[in-house]
């Protein structure tokens, strides 16, 4: 929840969050309500706030990951989740099961088609995280099992979410739309609207329209016969802001930088290696604006070797068209093997000028469940996100009161994470 909520404070003056405050201001399109829009002295519907919040943890692509969903889990839970807590005032206790039973059912899922689904063009954040914040929005308001199985249907209805939007500011809307449609179908269910009992596994159902395979939700069956996905891989954050594909080349490029005190002005050329299919995502070679260069591993490379770090600073369209950023990012050349998928890794080779090679394989990424960040480490990002959004706050307070989840009801709870705010 702390990462969530600091990416999206973060996002808040992204075109893309002004843009969707302008459509909030617009008449008629703004709703009386008790649920916050995150950073703003407002409230509005929990399917509006839903909808808001999602596009601002996601603008900035700086939020939370799971190599098996190939995507974001926690930015189409806790949008969703938080406006529905606040709109029924919930136990926040209730809020934290509510988030693992989505994350449960989205990982179940991706674990049966997420590579297969990814590959094919949809963006699996929105595409499958779309079920799985229906569940938890579900479980959260007490649905019961006909109310649920309609719900899930209604999210199907609303299922979307391209690939070719990665890039753009349409990638954190279809994460935002993915929030407001779960809370649009928990909240017609539960209002007695009706679906399909088969949408998920009938033969035009979402298995068979975008898993290609009926059979595609077997996993699901697998729930509740063993640990919790949440307690067998956990979530990784993400230290650099920018395509979860390009941190191990960048923790490899750290590595090499702190050991061998390259200069970049010394670089003849860097090559960079990875796993088939890693590379999947970084759909912009030679980005000409910032929010391009995130998903790039030639500029999120040369932006390290040149700046000795990769934050939120590094991806304006200035920062990404600096001549020394152009000119380095030519003597960088990536590819992947034709190593399987699975154990992810990146190798970095640096030639210097005269002639020297510095090499660095990476495996285990710094900020994922098996290496998390330490505490100081996560003030460093709440704060740099902070700051980014033009926020004035002290960090170790905004952290107290957001780690207080569990504690209370959810509309004290934003209220005391709001105060810090101010």
């Amino acid at each position: 929840m702390l990462d969530t909520y600091a990416v999206a404070l973060g996002g808040q003056s992204e075109p893309a969050c002004l843009a969707a405050g302008q459509y909030l201001d617009a008449p008629g399109l703004d709703p009386q309500g008790v649920s916050t829009v995150w950073g703003l002295r407002r409230k509005t519907s929990p399917e509006v706030a839903a909808l808001i919040n999602g596009v601002a943890a996601h603008v900035l692509d700086y939020d939370d990951v799971s190599s098996p969903l190939r995507g974001h889990p926690s930015v189409v839970l806790w949008p969703a989740l938080a406006a529905l807590g606040e709109y029924t005032d919930m136990p926040t206790a209730k809020m934290a099961s509510a988030y693992l039973v989505g994350f449960e059912v989205m990982l179940k899922l991706a674990r049966g088609f997420a590579i297969s689904q990814y590959a094919t063009g949809w963006h699996t954040t929105a595409s499958i995280g779309i079920i799985g914040a229906t569940a938890a929005c579900a479980h959260l308001l007490g649905l019961n099992i006909f109310q649920t199985s309609h719900a899930i249907g209604l999210a199907v209805a609303q299922t979307g979410g391209s690939r070719q939007n990665v890039g753009t500011q349409a990638k954190s809307f279809q994460a935002g739309h993915a929030n407001a449609a779960a809370v649009r179908a928990v909240l017609m269910a539960q209002a007695g609207f009706e679906a399909s009992p088969e949408a998920l596994d009938g033969p035009f159902g979402y298995f068979a329209l975008y898993a290609q395979d009926r059979n595609g939700g077997n996993e699901l069956f697998s729930m509740g016969k063993g640990a919790l996905e949440f307690e067998c891989i956990g979530i990784d954050v993400k230290k650099y802001p920018m395509c979860y594909a390009t941190h191990r080349a960048l923790d490899a490029v750290t590595d090499l930088m702190t050991t061998h005190k390259i200069h970049c002005d010394d670089i003849e050329s860097v090559t960079v290696q990875t796993n088939s299919g890693a590379l999947i995502p970084l759909v912009h070679p030679s980005p000409e604006r910032g929010l391009e260069g995130k998903f790039s591993m030639q500029y999120g490379v040369a932006a390290m070797l040149l700046d000795g770090q990769v934050c939120l600073s590094s991806f304006t369209d200035a920062a990404v068209a600096r001549p020394s950023v152009r000119a380095l990012m030519r003597r960088i050349a990536v590819r992947e093997t034709d190593s399987p998928i699975a154990p992810r890794w990146a190798e970095v080779c640096i030639r210097t000028k005269n002639t020297a090679v510095y090499t660095q394989k990476s495996e285990l990424l710094r900020g994922s469940a098996a290496a998390p960040l330490s505490e100081n480490e996560m003030l460093l990002k709440v704060k740099d996100c902070l700051e980014w959004g033009n926020y004035n706050v002290d960090t170790a307070k905004l952290y107290k009161a957001v780690m207080r989840l569990g504690e209370g009801h959810s509309r004290s709870y934003f209220q005391q994470i709001y105060e810090t705010l101010l």
